[in-house]
């Protein structure tokens, strides 16, 4: 790691220690949120990469890929395949594809809740989002190292 690209400060790795589980949760919290108020895949998806990309600036490059644990291209692929994934239910129901598919699930503890196709479809934006922008970030990182 190049002395240019790591801070040398206390502050910012403590700090990036603390909020990156805090951000981490509010990223899941606007992702579940996100189809019915302001919020989804787009927006937790860049929430999410930001608290890696803050780990990797207090910290180092190798520290940010074992906190992300999968490679940025895999998050990619996986969230492009959600997407897609997302719009076969409503083939099969004889709608167009895309046409939102709902399930209405009726748990013991939490009560009624309706699952739907947005929801997947918002998890593979999520997922694209952070795969696309860590690519990004970590292949400038790795360059200037």
């Amino acid at each position: 790691m190049s002395p240019q690209f790591t801070l040398q400060s206390l502050i910012l790795r403590t700090t990036a220690h603390f909020l990156l589980p805090l951000l981490l949760v509010f990223s899941v919290f606007l992702l579940l949120r996100g189809h019915d108020e302001p919020g989804g895949g787009f927006i937790a998806g860049l929430v999410a990469a930001s608290a890696v990309a803050l780990y990797m600036f207090a910290l180092d490059i190798h520290s940010a890929k074992r906190v992300l644990r999968f490679e940025p291209r895999d998050l990619l692929g996986w969230g492009l395949l959600f997407g897609v994934i997302s719009g076969v239910p409503a083939v099969f129901m004889g709608q167009p594809f895309f046409t939102s598919q709902w399930l209405e699930l009726t748990l013991p503890v939490l009560g009624e809740l309706k699952v739907g196709t947005p929801l997947l479809f918002d998890i593979g934006v999520y997922l694209v989002v952070i795969g696309g922008v860590l690519l990004i970030l970590l292949s400038l990182a790795e360059a200037e190292d």
